[in-house]
């Protein structure tokens, strides 16, 4: 089960709404999403876990690319929105291994095997996604919520990183 908010920076502080993520299934319709509650085009937080498995921040800024930061990227990948950022996290296409029309009845293009890895990053060692945490642990810095700090988080992290921010009982309110 998922549990997403956001996490929208304001003149006054810091609000929180929670969020359905059911009609999002890029990173791009998640960016959408977050501008969509953004007052004057400032900062906002979309706040993703899953049942204190994995957590993940996106922070869009305006017009800016989003930046993402995944707690376990090989857990998240596991699930439907994990992988959607680790994925984006990794620069693979959406459609990559969705194309069959291109494989032989072996699985490999043209009949001939794949070498196990190849130069250029785009063979199957390209496809392991790493244990840890993926992306921009410096995200949050700013905010007061340091690289070190954000590594550390395990748990409850939404909430410590909301109690950083100063909108826990918001966040807990939601929730």
């Amino acid at each position: 089960m998922y549990f997403a908010a956001l996490l929208a920076r304001t003149e006054d502080g810091w609000e929180a709404s929670d969020t359905e993520l059911d009609n999002v299934e890029t990173l791009t319709d998640l960016a959408d999403l977050a501008r969509e509650h953004s007052v004057d085009e400032d900062t906002v937080l979309a706040l993703i876990e899953q049942e204190d498995a994995w957590f993940a921040v996106v922070r869009v800024d305006g017009e800016e690319d989003p930046r993402i930061f995944v707690s376990d990227a090989a857990t998240a990948a596991r699930s439907s929105y994990g992988a959607m950022l680790t994925d984006e996290l990794l620069g693979r296409d959406e459609d990559d291994g969705d194309d069959l029309d291109a494989l032989d009845l072996d699985g490999t293009e043209d009949g001939e095997p794949e070498p196990d890895d190849d130069e250029d990053g785009g063979g199957p060692a390209a496809s392991v996604v790493p244990a840890g945490p993926l992306g921009d642990p410096e995200l949050l810095a700013d905010l007061g919520v340091s690289e070190k700090e954000l590594l550390a988080l395990d748990g409850d992290a939404l909430t410590s990183i909301a109690d950083s921010l100063g909108v826990a009982e918001e966040l807990e309110a939601v929730r």
